[in-house]
């Protein structure tokens, strides 16, 4: 059965990030083939794709939880959003059940667990996207912060509650406790989920033991447009480029002591809290600050190749899928899901081991390396594909109500 109407709920209503992104996209992409499209968030601007006839928007004018002035407003809706659940099930109830569907693509920065009873009891059909892993694990990333490190310890469990793991303090680990607690019981996700869109088969391993076995898993990737942008002849480039935020879990600084060790030309886009670090680590790199997605581009046309040396596991970073699909290598590690899109040895270098001599070497393969063709690339997760796939899971969805 066709779906008519898709009611999307988000945490923002503006990109400023990828998950946000790809949420705003996959509805802009929908409305362009006549889907009716209802865009719920809790926070934001209107994004302009958002602005055309097949979509209404709607945004609660909440704060993003981490951005709210009032720390104790913060805490509790953070937790449990109630405004959120009510409307969004007053939003859902307008809905014909047999040809509209709710689609979620988050809750954890501003929706809140609350929402969980409208997505696995409420009068829709709905499908949940796992942008990162907020539904299994209290900080979202299966990552210690404090050791730098992923992390294998139970979520919830006695080590889990015993270890402060938070990038922050450990009142704020407490805080992603009770939320998560809250989402597990309250909240009734993910136990309760009846269909879950998973979007790299690193996240899928991950999460399949807080899944339930009746929950059906459906792989919907990213959608990656380069419409309109070229080939870059990466052969002829001698740029090393990093893109994103100077964070320890980004590993920049291990690729800031590893292209200084490889003699590679090293530039970093992006800023956080190790830019000090990178510039003593490696003093002839290149820090540009953040930069606009043009600017992004323009980059990339430099680049011999994009290094994503990731140390968590990430759900399905853009930015490596963005530089294939432009023809540049990619240089990651094998643990994180950037490198489920990396061929060895044609669109970029895989290395194993956390030992900064692996990383080196990784540099040292690219200058190996011919150009190569990224339409394959490019086909595979093309916004007309990604639409055409969540037609055909929708539709499939609608038949089993």
């Amino acid at each position: 059965m066709s779906v008519k109407n898709i009611l999307f709920a988000s945490d923002f209503a503006n990109i400023n990030g990828g998950q946000a992104k790809v949420a705003i996209e996959g509805a802009r992409l929908l409305a362009d083939v006549g889907k009716k499209i209802l865009f719920f968030a809790a926070s934001g601007e209107p994004d302009p794709l958002l602005d055309h006839p097949n979509i209404d928007v709607e945004i609660l004018g909440h704060a993003d939880i981490l951005a709210e002035p009032s720390r104790i407003k913060a805490v509790t809706r953070g937790i449990w959003n109630g405004a959120a659940q009510r409307r969004l099930a007053e939003l859902a109830a307008k809905f014909d059940p047999g040809t509209s569907l709710l689609h979620c693509h988050g809750y954890a920065k501003a929706l809140s667990p609350a929402i969980g009873p409208v997505l696995t009891d409420g009068p829709l059909r709905a499908v949940y996207t796992m942008h990162e892993y907020f539904l299994a694990c209290p900080n979202g990333g299966f990552y210690d912060y404090q050791r730098n490190e992923i992390c294998h310890r139970r979520a919830l469990g006695p080590a889990c509650l015993t270890t402060n793991c938070d990038v922050r303090k450990p009142s704020h680990k407490a805080w992603r406790v009770a939320r998560q607690a809250a989402t597990w019981s309250a909240g009734r996700i993910p136990r309760k989920l009846s269909d879950v869109i998973y979007i790299s088969e690193t996240q899928r391993r991950a999460m399949a033991p807080y899944l339930s076995p009746a929950t059906r898993l459906h792989h919907v990737p990213n959608p990656v447009n380069v419409d309109g942008l070229s080939t870059v002849d990466a052969a002829s480039n001698s740029v090393f480029l990093f893109v994103g935020r100077l964070n320890p879990e980004k590993g920049g600084l291990a690729f800031a002591r590893a292209a200084r060790a490889a003699g590679a030309e090293a530039v970093f886009v992006g800023d956080g809290a190790e830019a000090d670090a990178i510039r003593v680590a490696n003093p002839e790199a290149t820090i540009t600050g953040w930069q606009t997605p043009q600017q992004v581009n323009s980059w990339l046309d430099k680049a011999r190749a994009l290094v994503f040396p990731s140390l968590w596991y990430e759900g399905q970073p853009l930015v490596p899928m963005e530089a294939i699909c432009r023809g540049v290598p990619v240089v990651t590690n094998s643990w994180n899901a950037g490198a489920e899109f990396v061929e060895d040895g044609v669109s970029g270098t895989i290395y194993h081991d956390q030992a900064p001599a692996a990383l080196e070497a990784a540099l040292a393969k690219v200058r190996q390396l011919d150009n190569f063709d990224p339409q394959p690339y490019r086909e595979l997760v093309s916004p007309e594909k990604h639409r055409d796939r969540l037609i055909a899971l929708y539709a499939n969805l609608l038949g089993d109500k």
